[in-house]
């Protein structure tokens, strides 16, 4: 008698490895930081999620080395201004990319209204870990985009980031519709990936994924979700950083050495910038006329 076997299913679904609410709590929350998830998922070294009601003055004028800021807004508008010289009005959608090599000051006051985005840190190597600084500042109509996805960071496709950045890196923002389903694929050397949600619920890998941060287990298999509810959230993978975490108060460096040349480039900065270190951002870019007029910019975008 012939005796039939059940065929053996098997599965490509990439499994989550960890996953986490963050700490804070309130208008942001702290989901990486890189004494924590900032390791595993590294050159992601630090993740913030903020949702709040302007206005505000932003925190002091503040300083980095070592790293990349970016910024991007989802909802809401930022004035901002650096060290570089940059000073200006970013609308909703948009995105601040502060590359702080060997040393930048930047700033930011939010307007009245709602403001929610994220705020992410990427971990350069060598050599532009002590590079001069670089800012970009991009307004939603620049970011490419299919409809559904934008490409915040790196490529998606045929499809290029406004940003430049030769490290291997993509970083991306979906919106899904409920029901709806997406496939993430990462470029084959990529090996570490992770998603952030910042409204919605998404199923994914068997859990559901509510306004939190998950890490998938390293690899380069695609990551499938399906949107329960109305869904926008955040993607990214890349090319493990081979490198220590070496960290001061507002830098992450490649070595010690690195990380000590990095702060000198900052107190450097502090003694001929515009900005005043320390201050809200108002107080350099005048708390008259010019704070003003950039706020006007609101009513005609």
């Amino acid at each position: 008698m012939m005796t039939l076997e059940t065929p053996r299913i098997t599965t490509t679904e990439r499994a989550i490895a960890h996953r986490t609410q963050g700490h804070g709590g309130g208008p942001i929350t702290r989901l990486m930081s890189p004494g924590d998830v900032g390791e595993m998922v590294k050159p992601f070294v630090f993740l913030d999620h903020f949702d709040f009601f302007g206005p505000s003055d932003g925190g002091p004028v503040h300083p980095h080395s070592g790293i990349a800021t970016h910024t991007t807004l989802l909802e809401g508008s930022l004035i901002y201004g650096d060290s570089t010289g940059a000073s200006g009005l970013l609308h909703a959608g948009g995105v601040e990319w502060m590359r702080a090599g060997g040393g930048v000051w930047h700033g930011g006051t939010l307007p009245p209204g709602r403001i929610r985005g994220f705020q992410l840190w990427v971990s350069l190597e060598e050599p532009l870990e002590l590079a001069p600084a670089e800012s970009h500042y991009v307004d939603a109509s620049s970011i490419p985009s299919d409809g559904k996805v934008r490409v915040l960071l790196g490529s998606y496709g045929k499809l290029q980031s406004a940003v430049p950045y030769p490290q291997p890196v993509t970083y991306l923002n979906v919106k899904l519709a409920d029901g709806e389903r997406w496939t993430y694929r990462p470029h084959t050397t990529h090996d570490v990936a992770w998603l952030a949600v910042s409204l919605g619920t998404l199923r994914v890998a068997g859990a559901l994924v509510d306004r939190e941060m998950v890490v998938f287990e390293e690899g380069s298999q695609p990551i499938d979700v399906v949107a329960e509810g109305d869904v926008d959230f955040v993607i990214a993978s890349a090319v493990k950083h081979p490198h220590p975490l070496v960290t001061g108060m507002y830098s992450v460096h490649t070595s010690r050495r690195n990380l000590r040349i990095g702060e000198s480039g900052i107190r450097d900065i502090a003694s001929s910038m515009s900005l005043i270190p320390w201050r809200p951002l108002a107080a350099s870019l005048g708390e008259g006329a010019s704070v003003r007029s950039l706020v006007a910019g609101l009513r005609n975008p």
